[in-house]
Formats: C-alpha cells, structure tokens, sequence
C-alpha cells in the first residue's frame, strides 16, 4: 500500500506524520510526505529514511516575515495552486493521502486525491479545529468575532463565513482548473463527517454532541532515541535538575528580553536553565555557567531529566511535557495555545501564565507552583495516564479500511 502525507505548517503540523510514517512502514506500506522545504523538516525526515516532496514557501520564513492580515487570500490562493501543482505528481500510485496542516492546503490536497480518485482522510491536532458548541473557533487573523457574540454554534458559523471568504474562490478557481466541481462550505469540505482528532482524550477530551463525530487515535508519537548532545548531558550531569524554556517554532519579539526575563526568574529559585533557541533565536548577552543554550535535542529524554518545563503551549509540546512527568509554565502566544494553557491548568500539571510575554514577577510566581513537590507528584500520576501508542492505532486503522 502506498501512502501520501500531506501539510504545510509548524514543526507541530510535521512532527505527527513522522510518527505517523514510521509506523506505517512498520507495517508494510510505502510512504511519502509534502511538507515545507524547510531544512529542519528536510533533516527530521532524512533521519527516519522518509523521502519529502517540498511544497510552498519556508514555513520559517514566513512565520519570521509576519505578512499582514489582507495577504491571506492571496497567500492561500497561492498555496492551493502549488498543491495542485506538487500533489498531483507526488500522489501518482498511491492508494490513500492523508491531509493535515493549514485549512487552505488541506483543502488543496483533499481536492488532488478527489480528482485522481484516491482515498483521503483529514487530520487535526487540536480540537479547535473541530466545530462544537463546548468550545469557540479561533478567529482568523484580521476577522475578529463580534465581541457581544458568545454563542459558540453562531462563532462557528461565522467561522465557516471566514474561510469561505478567504480560501473559497481561490480553492474553486483550482478545482475548476481540475474539471472538479465548486465547494460551497470550505471548512465542511475539508473536515468532513468523520475527522481524525490526533489528540489524547487525557489531555484534550473530545464532548460529544457536537454534530461531528471525530475518530480520536492519541497523539502521533515517534520515541526520540537519538542521544543529547555531549555538552548538554555534562551539563545535565553536573547539578540537579534544571529548569528548561523554550517557545519552538514561535517568533517571540523581544526574545532576548524574554530570555533574560527567563533565566533571572529561575536563577531567582536557585535552579540551572536549559534554554532553546528555537524560531525566536533566544539568547543572552552575558552568560553564565548555570545556563546552557541548545538548538534542536530530544524532548522527550530532556524533559524527563527537567525539574520543570517553561514553553509556549504548542500541541505537540505540551502533550510531551505531559507525557514526561515535569510540571509545566505554559506562556501561550497565539492560536491553539491559551487552549492547551488551560488544559494543563486544569489537569493540575501545570500553570497558565495570563498573557504571552512574561515578567520576572509573573514567572517567578509560576515557578514558585511548579517546583512544589506535590505539582511534581500530580504531573508524574496524569504522565501515566496519556496513550502512548497513537500513531501506532492510527496506522492501523489506515491500512485496515481498505
């Protein structure tokens, strides 16, 4: 069987498929992933022996460029014809795609495999993409929801207006390129009846009724078994266990504000700090040997040896912190992230920092919450409840409806 992946996104819209695609392999099938030509994805998908199909711009790049909010249509209108362009030849023999990542490229993709009479299935990492009345939509950048709206069923049909308005005619100016029929509800088309929700129902519990009915799997998980870098266990290995921060894929302003505004706050506790460059390049001018800076490493092992985690509340994160067992400062920036924020806070693993740039005073007092024994002790008890076996079951669940 032969199988395409397909997204165009963040390292968290990247990282599940590689979980996803190892073990697909496992099982027998042939794999392949679109995705953005950034280097580190090239690089993550070397690693696993998955050969990538590049599409569209650096998904970096554009993150760090911050178009405006009026490029939308046009940036979409471009990325729906570029997935036409690249999918339909990537698609070429294979016998299902699974489509992920930005609404307007999904909706490309799911398109392609109608038109070459592939099986598709359409996947989300986070329940907002799913319309419930549990829950409102994210607002699309420079359409805002009427503040005195709070009905959330009149948010998401307003949030289905959205899209059409933004992705609708540049996604049926392809499709009619194609010989394909116009497509009246964008966000209808792409999720369809039956989603798949790669979320842990731990983590991100799915109410029904909501008038979709989602096929949860757990989170799409690789074991990371590369080693620490060499100067990060000798760190590691020198003192007790430092406090980690990083904001991933996030181009925070101010990040070297924020970095110091980090580090002082954990000084402030007698902790080290492991911090992560990321997308924002944090640093610091003045160094100190309690800090080390690290570029791309293994969560999954480092976070385990860390007396707490700070980040910025991205899915794939967040569900690896908790999977982890280290209590969490969530510092949310954008999009899903004040959701994931209060997830953590309500399952007791963690704190929700009120707003997306901290203080000393603020994330000291975060701090104060997460480093208690008994924060450590609730986070390792939630850790032993989250599913580890999710890209596995969605795998399985691919090739079995054949």
């Amino acid at each position: 069987m032969r199988v395409l992946l397909s997204t165009y996104g963040s390292r968290g819209d990247v990282e599940p498929l590689v979980g996803l695609a190892v073990r697909l392999r496992e099982l027998g099938a042939e794999v392949r992933m679109c995705a953005p030509p950034d280097e580190d994805f090239r690089q993550r998908l070397a690693d696993v022996d998955v050969p990538l199909v590049p599409v569209g711009w650096s998904a970096r790049e554009l993150t760090r460029s911050a178009p405006p909010p009026s490029s939308l249509p046009e940036r979409a209108a471009q990325l729906i014809a570029t997935q036409f362009d690249v999918i339909t030849a990537a698609a070429q023999g294979c016998d299902v795609l699974v489509a992920t990542g930005m609404l307007p490229a999904a909706a490309g993709a799911l398109s392609v495999a109608e038109r070459l009479g592939i099986r598709s299935v359409s996947v989300v990492f986070q329940q907002l993409d799913l319309p419930s009345p549990h829950h409102s939509p994210l607002a699309y950048p420079g359409r805002p929801y009427p503040p005195e709206i709070t009905d959330n069923r009149v948010l998401w049909d307003l949030n289905a207006e959205s899209a059409n308005v933004l992705f609708g005619d540049a996604l049926n100016t392809s499709r009619a390129s194609a010989g394909l029929p116009p497509v009246d509800d964008v966000r209808g088309y792409v999720l369809g009846e039956h989603p798949w929700l790669a979320t842990d129902p731990v983590l991100d519990p799915w109410l029904p009724p909501a008038g979709i009915e989602p096929v949860q799997t757990g989170a799409w998980f690789l074991p990371d078994e590369r080693p620490l870098p060499a100067d990060l266990v000798t760190f590691l290995d020198a003192g007790a266990e430092p406090v980690y921060v990083g904001f991933g894929s996030m181009p925070m302003h101010a990040a070297a504000d924020v970095a110091q505004v980090a580090v002082d706050a954990i000084r402030a506790h007698g902790r080290r700090a492991v911090v992560k460059r990321g997308w924002a390049d944090l640093d610091l001018i003045y160094k100190r040997d309690d800090c080390l800076f690290v570029d791309e490493v293994n969560h999954q092992v480092l976070f385990g040896r860390a007396a707490a985690v700070v980040h910025h509340g991205g899915a794939g994160t967040t569900t690896t912190a908790t999977r982890s067992g280290a209590p969490q400062v969530v510092v949310p920036q954008a999009a899903d992230q004040p959701y994931w924020a209060g997830r953590v806070a309500a399952l007791g693993v963690g704190v929700a920092h009120d707003g997306p740039k901290p203080t000393f005073e603020s994330l000291s007092a975060a701090l104060t919450t997460v480093l208690a024994p008994e924060a450590r002790a609730r986070a390792a008890a939630v850790a032993a409840t989250v599913r580890t076996d999710g890209a596995t079951a969605a795998a399985k669940l691919l090739l079995d409806s054949r």
